[in-house]
């Protein structure tokens, strides 16, 4: 029962974040449908904006799929899936932080979004690091936080249309999403790491480790 729930709920996650990505890669066409709002970013900073949605679009294609192909036959393609991931996830936070700066919603936006496209380097930069190093339980903890925020770009999708629901200005309503979009991804996702007993490293680190010796 638990098993079937759980494939529903990864179902429907990787149907959310290939949407969202192809609905995002209109963008980098030659004429892009714009979406009101995203025209200024396009016409003030077209390689900023560009280069985020790139970067955004391959991190949602691709890191959807990280946490069930870790393990058999599917490792190689983790490893190489992983390594264009990580590479998406910086630039697309580079591009992010840099739109973030210059939203003209105001400085509540500017936080927001900032502070999400900090998380979102830093988190995966731990994340491969402790690949690198090995220390594959710290890495998968990591990378769970680095994907709660790559699925900020569902959530954010998900909360704009509701905005007029609220009663608040739209860019107002803006300026709140900037930070609800995120948050509350890498508070569940905290409470999931927390819930799910994973030890701090994996048996492999624990069998080549000095202490283990």
């Amino acid at each position: 029962m638990k098993r079937a729930a759980a494939t529903m709920v990864f179902g429907l996650m990787a149907l959310m974040c290939l949407g969202v990505a192809l609905f995002s890669a209109r963008y980098l066409l030659p004429t892009p449908i714009m979406v009101e709002g995203m025209r200024f970013h396009l016409d003030a900073r077209p390689l900023v904006f560009l280069t985020h949605v790139a970067g955004g679009v391959t991190a949602l294609a691709l890191g959807i799929f990280q946490p069930v192909t870790r393990r058999g036959p599917r490792r190689v393609w983790h490893r190489w899936a992983g390594r264009v991931y990580v590479l998406a996830c910086l630039v697309g936070a580079v591009a992010g932080l840099g739109l973030a700066l210059t939203s003209t919603a105001g400085p509540m936006a500017h936080w927001g979004f900032g502070l999400l496209a900090i998380a979102w380097f830093t988190t995966t930069v731990l994340g491969w690091r402790k690949a690198v190093a090995g220390e594959f339980g710290q890495h998968r903890r990591w990378m769970i936080r680095s994907l709660s925020l790559t699925f900020a770009a569902v959530t954010l999708r998900i909360m704009l249309p509701l905005i007029p629901l609220t009663g608040l200005d739209f860019v107002e309503g803006y300026r709140w999403v900037a930070f609800l979009c995120w948050v509350p991804n890498l508070l569940v996702a905290e409470l999931w790491i927390r819930l799910s007993g994973w030890p701090e490293a994996s048996p492999m680190a624990l069998q080549t480790s000095p202490r283990s010796r």
